[in-house]
């Protein structure tokens, strides 16, 4: 692999989930790369307990903060031997698909409302402008949803040129993974999420209230806040829950993980509208039997239904509430979930991985060859 390669990566600010991938590229390629931040991050993720970790690090470049920087970060756009540019303005790389330099898109599904979006000629146009008309260009799409290469076959763009991609949050690698599981508290579910719509937090609620009704010894635990808290609290105090539902608040990320770990089985709940779901990649790192909706992006990706997690269908109450009595039930199919999630996590969908496999693909593409990978990030989706 050359190691002379200059790469830079744009998004609008630089997160915990962000960084491991950001660290691998370094260190492979040291200052040949960087990672450019286009906005300030929000003062609601800094409330979350978030850092803005741009300006903890020397490869990150702050376009928003001086005329120097941003005319860097365009100097980056266009000189740069590979661009992967998330969510952020394309002026950065306007010259440099011109100029048809390889370039990757970095992005989660285009419809989350539905398809049938394409027919406002303000998304279309949007959609044009952003996508289909560099169809022919050296321009690709990193996937970061599963449902992001469908949506591009929809409309024509990227063709032949879509890739499994993601998220890659920090990987922990445990001394000794039986005692992960043998540490866990049992029969304790853990929901991680904002309190929101897209989020379905009435889900979890409804199998606590099943599985109280039908006897079942369980402790279910909240981490999060939103405009559904209020409701949340509702419906736990009337239906006399709150000696098995807990709802911890918000909390630092790391703390977030400590609950990962100590708890067994992990819902994720979220409708269409979840891009991809960072809490998949931690819950699955931290050993937990995770339930997930298979609308979420990155559901398709990292879980195989009934090997390493279980997939329900989204909305379907009654099929999620049917898969955590069955763990409840089994308690060795949620070690042996636990156990496979983990290994996807530690051998697989990672920052080490997909910063190795990005380099060899980048190096592929520029040969005129195509991905030698069969799954995984970097895999021909």
């Amino acid at each position: 692999m050359k190691n002379d390669l200059t790469v830079t990566f744009f998004s609008n600010f630089l997160l915990h989930h962000q960084t491991p991938f950001c660290e691998a590229m370094v260190k492979r390629l040291g200052k040949n790369f960087k990672f450019v931040a286009t906005e300030k991050i929000p003062q609601e993720r800094l409330d979350m307990g978030y850092r803005d970790l741009s300006h903890e690090t020397d490869y990150a470049v702050n376009s928003y903060e001086d005329e120097a920087s941003y005319r860097e970060a365009m100097r980056l756009g266009l000189e740069s031997d590979v661009v992967i540019i998330g969510d952020a303005p394309d002026c950065f790389v306007e010259e440099r698909l011109k100029g048809n330099k390889l370039t990757f898109r970095y992005w989660e599904r285009f419809f989350k409302e539905g398809r049938w979006r394409i027919l406002d000629p303000r998304v279309f146009r949007a959609r044009y402008l952003h996508d289909i008309r560099y169809r022919k260009k050296n321009l690709y799409m990193l996937c970061a949803s599963a449902y992001t290469a469908p949506d591009c076959r929809f409309i024509h763009a990227y063709p032949g040129k879509t890739y499994r991609w993601g998220y890659f949050p920090p990987v922990k690698t445990y001394d000794s993974i039986d005692g992960i599981l043998q540490s866990k508290k049992k029969n304790t579910i853990l929901w991680v999420a904002r309190f929101l719509k897209l989020k379905h937090p009435e889900a979890p609620l409804s199998v606590a209230k099943r599985l109280r009704d039908e006897g079942y010894d369980f402790e279910m635990n909240f981490i999060g806040s939103g405009v559904l808290e209020g409701k949340i609290r509702a419906f736990i105090e009337q239906n006399n829950l709150s000696d098995r539902v807990h709802l911890l608040g918000t909390m630092p990320p790391e703390e977030v993980r400590r609950h990962m770990e100590e708890s067994e089985i992990f819902l994720f709940t979220s409708d269409r509208n979840e891009g991809w779901g960072a809490v998949l990649n931690e819950s699955m790192n931290s050993a937990c039997a995770v339930v997930a909706s298979g609308a979420i992006g990155s559901v398709p990706y990292l879980i195989r239904d009934g090997k390493n997690g279980l997939i329900y269908k989204n909305g379907n109450h009654k099929d999620l509430y049917q898969k955590v009595k069955g763990l409840l039930d089994h308690p060795e199919k949620r070690e042996a979930l636990g156990r496979a999630a983990y290994k996807t996590l530690t051998e697989v969908w990672n920052a080490d991985t997909a910063a190795e496999r990005f380099l060899e693909l980048a190096e592929k593409i520029r040969q005129g060859k195509d991905s030698p990978f069969a799954d995984g990030p970097c895999s021909k989706d």
